[in-house]
């Protein structure tokens, strides 16, 4: 049996319900209808958000802290197969959630090392975000990754540049983390239009390559040791690399 959901943490939760409660055995959990041929029964979840919000509040009241983020961040690694794992680790949850902390569980040790992988990926991207200057004065950063970092990067950047005004916008997923004064909000865009960059954010991009350009020593430039430590994903938006 094959279980088809739409992608949404919603749907994910229906799924969990329709499982837990129709006693369904899935082999694999899928995003899209194959294309390809395939023998198993399809079964398509549709959001239902009664059945989700149950399973949500029996989630929060079962699991520890510790074990709703990892649910959370797992569903935030969104080019990974991670369903199946995660549906087992709920439903293992329900049972002992002591054994949540089990890594000889193998779905419990799949998921604490997705979820290292998106820290790792989070961390680097502190680094390598690129914020520029609108005509409006709104800090804008686009970028491209792995995983879906949007929120935790608003989060981060939210603490740090005080009653500054930003977007931080992911292009392929079409979501931006948006700051307006005391307001934070996470939206999709669906249309996408080149803004307006302040002639201050020009001159200093002019003067950041320059700069970039001067003190690169050409003798000792090493391309495979810079992809190694900035990974070619990170450099597409990235202001010494245009």
């Amino acid at each position: 049996m094959i279980l088809l959901y739409d992608r949404t943490f919603e749907g994910f939760l229906t799924l969990v319900y329709e499982v837990y409660y129709k006693k369904l055995k899935p082999t694999a959990i899928l995003k899209e209808k194959p294309t390809t041929l395939i023998l198993e029964e399809l079964i398509e979840i549709k959001s239902d958000e009664f059945k989700a919000k149950k399973v949500l509040s029996a989630i929060k009241k079962s699991f520890p802290k510790t074990s709703f983020e990892l649910i959370l961040n797992s569903f935030l690694c969104d080019k990974a197969e991670f369903e199946i794992d995660l549906l087992k680790y709920i439903i293992l949850g329900f049972k002992n959630s002591n054994e949540l902390f089990n890594i000889n569980i193998p779905e419990v040790f799949y998921l604490q090392n997705l979820e290292k992988e998106l820290f790792r990926n989070l961390h680097k991207m502190y680094g390598f975000l690129r914020f520029q200057e609108l005509e409006d004065g709104v800090l804008y950063a686009k970028l491209e990754s792995e995983f879906n970092l949007v929120y935790l990067l608003g989060k981060h950047f939210f603490k740090r540049l005080n009653n500054q005004n930003f977007i931080i916008h992911d292009i392929k997923r079409e979501l931006a983390f948006i700051k307006n004064n005391l307001e934070i909000k996470v939206e999709r865009i669906l249309e996408f239009n080149e803004p307006n960059y302040s002639k201050e954010e020009e001159k200093f991009t002019k003067l950041w390559n320059r700069f970039f350009s001067a003190t690169t020593i050409e003798s000792r430039t090493n391309k495979k040791c810079q992809q190694n430590l900035v990974p070619l994903i990170y450099r597409t938006y990235m202001t010494e690399f245009i």
